[in-house]
């Protein structure tokens, strides 16, 4: 019988290969290139330990993270870098969840690649819940990966999902970890 929350289990063993203890480099980068940004709301939907979170924060958004596993949320909020932040951490299921309001931005690191391609629709579905019209939609995807999750994603599934919702501002293969180079693509998307 499969697990109510396996990714609680992934936290609970230990199974967080994906976390790099840092905000994603791609986002790192962005976030210094566009001081312009109006501040607002962000959502950072599949937080993990809440690294993107903080960097959003850190550049004075109004910033929270969102996770399906408790564990993920405990250890965000226990963070000694939360000292001093103002990053907010919630036990929240994107997929199938109300948002506590519509946000600004919704920034996501491999999360569209994380969840079952059967379950992109509903991932669509949600963003639409979460995000304002107007609002910025960022998000790292990867193109190159085994499928085991992270589940691959090209150019034309993007835009056959998201362009019928939003306008593509731009997308570049960004800064990545050093077993990331390449394999990313990075998206930033304006609601219709």
């Amino acid at each position: 019988m499969p697990s109510p929350n396996p990714w609680e289990e992934r936290y609970q063993s230990g199974d967080t290969h994906w976390d790099k203890g840092q905000p994603a480099p791609g986002l790192v980068e962005f976030l210094r290139e566009h001081p312009e940004l109006p501040r607002g709301s962000v959502a950072i939907p599949g937080c993990g330990y809440g690294h993107d979170v903080r960097a959003w924060a850190a550049h004075g958004f109004q910033a929270t993270g969102f996770d399906i596993a408790p564990s993920a949320i405990g250890g965000a909020n226990g963070h000694p870098a939360n000292e001093g932040s103002a990053a907010r951490f919630v036990l929240a299921d994107f997929l199938n969840g109300s948002p506590p309001g519509p946000f600004d931005y919704v920034f996501e690191h491999t999360l569209f690649c994380a969840i079952q391609p059967a379950q992109r629709d509903a991932y669509v579905e949600a963003l639409l819940r979460w995000l304002r019209p107007g609002g910025t939609y960022l998000a790292i995807h990867y193109i190159l990966c085994d499928g085991e999750p992270p589940f691959p994603v090209d150019r034309a599934e993007l835009w056959q999902r998201f362009r019928p919702h939003f306008h593509l501002i731009d997308q570049w293969i960004p800064r990545s970890y050093s077993n990331r180079v390449g394999r990313e693509l990075m998206s930033w998307w304006r609601r219709k």
